[in-house]
């Protein structure tokens, strides 16, 4: 059967399949605790199941992307618990070995969205509406030796992000990048990135990077 993602949900894209390959590199074994944030519609949750990870867990802010991520892994018959919540908040005080995260980026006029269809991208005029406190809420959520893998595009601040998990004491760098057309989204927000001096006049390509951040002992 095959299963597609419903309408209003994040459809797998570019980001997905190049954090999926850097989690494929990572170490996965039956006792490696995963926790995938803001799942949409849980490629990466079932990746991580599918590489032999017994406790995987996804959360998302959208009940239609925990149903869907929900009905995946049954319909897969993979070992994926779905929390609904925002971001880090249900899985305050666990600790997990691998965590993954492809939150919303896009740098937009405006706030954060709180519903709709652009809760999946939007996330204010720098980018990081979610990114800042993934990457403040992350790092105590890490078990010795755990791994961070977080995507988003070089708009938001390839550099900020490396800042702050180096400054929570995990060894962070750019592990993959890989340039890419402006999808719809981005050519909507074009001439607003031109204004704001994010993207060059007739800019029509994003660089998407990889940073992965480790907890050493």
């Amino acid at each position: 059967m095959v299963f597609k993602t419903p309408p209003g949900v994040y459809a797998p894209q570019d980001d997905t399949w190049l954090l999926a390959e850097a989690l494929l590199r990572e170490r996965i074994t039956k006792g490696t605790a995963v926790l995938d944030v803001g799942t949409g519609s849980g490629a990466l949750a079932l990746v991580a199941a599918g590489r032999g990870a017994a406790q995987v867990t996804a959360v998302d802010i959208s009940p239609l992307a925990v149903g869907a991520t929900w009905l995946r892994a049954r319909l897969k018959g993979l070992p994926v618990r779905v929390l609904h919540g925002d971001l880090l908040t249900p899985v305050a005080g666990h600790g997990f070995d691998l965590i993954v995260a492809n939150p919303p980026y896009v740098p937009v006029a405006g706030r954060r969205a709180r519903r709709g269809r652009g809760l999946a991208w939007r996330a204010g005029a720098d980018g990081r509406a979610l990114l800042d406190r993934i990457c403040r809420d992350a790092p105590p959520l890490l078990r010795p030796d755990g791994v961070l893998l977080l995507v988003h595009s070089a708009l938001s601040g390839t550099e900020r992000t490396v800042a702050q998990l180096t400054e929570s004491g995990l060894r962070a760098a750019v592990a993959d990048r890989r340039t890419i057309p402006f999808g719809p989204v981005l050519r909507a927000q074009a001439p607003w990135l031109e204004a704001q001096g994010l993207i060059a006049p007739g800019e029509t390509k994003e660089e998407l990077v990889v940073i992965r951040a480790e907890r050493r002992t």
